[in-house]
């Protein structure tokens, strides 16, 4: 599909589930904005897909090579500041994607957490942004410690999102999970921080078969093809 006709469709996908939820004019006061709330989130949501992950480098992506079909598109600032003001509304519409997809209802999920970083490590004790919230964690995929939140992230085996928490960095991760899988069965496969004998049994009441690659200490009595799958 070309480009341009992607982005037609995200819209027009966006813009059809927008004004179901939304029968009333979200602003009451001010100007109106120069964009639609739908534009907005389509940008977003293209702007991320193409590999644009903070709300600058997608404005400017747009600015720069889709004028055309967004001919509205104000100065930065207003464009960070619309986006940030529909979290509501986002959060709203992805509980209609998976709705609309049955994501929840899915037979395979996928659990995972992500760091986001405050600031680097060496300015948090001059940094005021989310203290007494924040904490250090440690990404193991990168192999760092870090300042700030964690993502926890569940999605089905298309990669539509599920639900989603976000806690301190210092959170244990499989703590978190409790609070992801209360609505899913099937198998849910995650990394080698979900191994808890705990997590599994609690999973197996909830009809969850949690599945990880093992650390290298533990016996793996799971079929080699299963094994490559999970540590792949």
């Amino acid at each position: 599909m070309p480009l341009e006709e992607f982005i037609i469709s995200v819209f027009c996908l966006i813009d059809d589930l927008y004004n179901q939820l939304i029968s009333t004019p979200l602003r009451r006061r001010g100007p109106p904005q120069k964009l639609a709330d739908s534009e907005v989130i389509t940008m977003e949501i293209v702007g991320k897909w193409q590999g644009h992950h903070f709300d600058k480098a997608i404005w400017k992506y747009f600015s720069q090579h889709w004028k055309p079909l967004f001919p509205n598109i104000p100065d930065r600032s207003q464009f960070v500041r619309q986006a940030a003001n529909l979290w509501v509304v986002k959060q709203r519409l992805q509980a209609q994607f998976v709705s609309l997809f049955n994501a929840d209802r899915s037979e395979n999920h996928l659990i995972d957490g992500f760091p986001i970083e405050v600031c680097a490590r060496t300015r948090v004790p001059q940094s005021k942004l989310f203290r007494g919230e924040a904490g250090f964690g440690c990404c193991a995929s990168r192999k760092k410690r870090f300042y700030g939140f964690q993502g926890h992230l569940l999605s089905d085996a298309q990669g539509i999102p599920v639900a989603i928490e976000v806690s301190a960095a210092n959170i244990d991760e499989r703590d978190v999970a409790y609070d992801l899988i209360n609505d899913i069965s099937g198998l849910l496969i995650g990394d080698k921080g979900y191994i808890r004998p705990a997590l599994k049994a609690d999973c197996k009441i909830l009809d969850i078969d949690i599945q990880t690659p093992l650390r290298r200490n533990m016996k793996d009595k799971r079929s080699p093809a299963v094994v490559r799958l999970l540590s792949g």
